[in-house]
């Protein structure tokens, strides 16, 4: 059931589904549904913690187990977890996050594990050393996981000449040559 409500909140945003559309989806009786979580927000917590372990936590763990960085940026991107469990991800982080300090704890800890397991050398420099070609450490772990989420945004809109294959492979040759 968790499951099943982790996969509409990525379809849609949690706005974007109503408690009848939870009774239907889930074929459960309303008064189940608040007798089990509570509210639309406790189911939304079960299911954005059930997607962050189960679809996500598998995702970030290939990554940290690529041979690069082009590599880990295709692992990022293909199921299981680079398609509902970053949608969710991305719906929780802007829509969420910003209203709810819980969602933007558990959005945070994913991003930063996201950026830990790129596998990317932190820069020697400062954070706002401009001698450092990194911009700091951090800075391109950061970037990695921005790209990640920003081809996962470019193949859920469908946006044409969006091949994620490709530009994982240029990223990848242009890291790979610094």
């Amino acid at each position: 059931m968790v499951r099943s409500a982790a996969e509409l909140f990525a379809g849609r945003a949690y706005d974007g589904v109503s408690i009848d559309d939870l009774v239907t989806h889930l074929g459960l009786h309303r008064n189940s549904l608040y007798k089990t979580f509570g509210s639309k927000r406790g189911l939304y917590l079960a299911a954005l913690r059930w997607s962050l372990e189960h679809d996500v936590a598998p995702l970030i763990d290939r990554v940290s187990r690529a041979a690069g960085p082009g590599e880990g940026l295709r692992e990022a991107l293909s199921p299981p977890g680079g398609g509902a469990g970053l949608d969710l991800l991305l719906l929780a982080a802007v829509e969420r996050a910003p209203v709810d300090a819980e969602v933007a704890e558990l959005v945070t800890r994913t991003l930063d594990a996201l950026d830990a397991a790129t596998g990317v050398p932190d820069g020697t420099g400062d954070p706002g050393d401009p001698g450092d070609p990194d911009g700091g450490p951090g800075a391109l772990a950061v970037a990695l996981t921005s790209a990640v989420l920003g081809l996962r945004i470019r193949a859920r809109a469908g946006a044409p000449g969006a091949d994620a294959g490709r530009a994982c492979e240029a990223l990848g040759r242009r890291l790979a040559t610094r």
